[in-house]
């Protein structure tokens, strides 16, 4: 199957003139229990400038779900490699990729595999490690028991965790509708499947592999959010070659949808910096 097929690939050419010098194409890789719908808010506003790239991740939303192998998904490299594939598909590089939450990992690991085909990488409440390392100082948010615990809560009751944890994620007060977006979305995502998904999530580890970037990184942290701390995107800042940080004032793990405009200046800012 045609990787436009299996990750349900869409392309939205620029309505506007291009930015001097800008690279062309700007990928959209969402996060968990979500899929592309999720940067609705978001990745309008670069369409006057660039050509937009969405696509779902194997396993979510209208991607083909038989694709779905548990071996090879117990790893964020695959959906790394899918990243890769669906530029190579596209056009190639190099392309501007804007990650959510764990997809800014598997875009890193793609970034540094393959590092001709990124001219830029934001990552939105990203987190190398979701659990503490006391013994180096680090501060991920969770405890192995936290996580062992909500693996748990998935295994008995997807859909009361669901219910639960949605809101909670999206954070948002206020915009209530957006945290029963997150709940619907994380409702529609195959229960097995969503499971693995997060238990490779929340237990991967990627720290050792940070200073190996070569690519120029912005870190989009909120100001309040439980799943990725402020101390997280700290610690990126620090260990991540060529990046900056930028945190927005907002409650949740969702920028793109709770805050799209804050997070489309601070993205504008530094692509603007870049002058790539």
């Amino acid at each position: 199957m045609r990787i436009e097929d299996r990750n349900n690939v869409r392309v939205n050419e620029r309505s506007g003139a291009p930015l001097a010098g800008a690279a062309a194409t700007m990928v959209f890789m969402h996060g968990f229990g979500c899929d592309q719908t999720m940067w609705r808010y978001l990745e309008p506003l670069f369409r006057p400038h660039y050509r937009t790239v969405l696509f779902d991740l194997v396993g979510s939303g209208a991607s083909d779900q038989g694709a779905y192998d548990f071996d090879r998904y117990a790893r964020l490299d695959a959906h790394g490699a899918d990243l890769r594939r669906v530029i190579h598909a596209v056009g190639g590089g190099p392309v501007i990729c804007v990650g959510h939450s764990v997809s800014a990992m598997s875009a890193l690991l793609a970034t540094i595999a393959e590092p001709d085909l990124f001219a830029a990488q934001v990552m939105l409440a990203p987190s190398p490690c979701y659990i503490d390392d006391a013994a180096a100082g680090y501060r991920g948010g969770f405890s192995r028991a936290d996580i062992d615990d909500l693996l748990d809560a998935m295994d008995s009751n997807y859909l009361g965790w669901s219910a639960g944890m949605a809101p909670a994620i999206m954070g948002a007060p206020g915009q209530p509708a957006l945290g029963d977006d997150l709940m619907n979305s994380f409702c529609r995502t195959d229960p097995a499947i969503a499971r693995h998904f997060a238990q490779t999530t929340f237990l991967s580890d990627h720290r050792a592999i940070l200073p190996r970037n070569s690519t120029p990184a912005l870190i989009v942290q909120c100001s309040d959010d439980f799943i990725a701390p402020p101390s997280v995107g700290e610690y990126l800042r620090e260990m991540l070659p060529r990046s900056s940080l930028h945190v927005v004032d907002n409650v949740g793990h969702c920028p793109h949808m709770s805050a799209p405009d804050a997070s489309y200046r601070a993205i504008r800012r530094f692509l603007d910096g870049l002058h790539l």
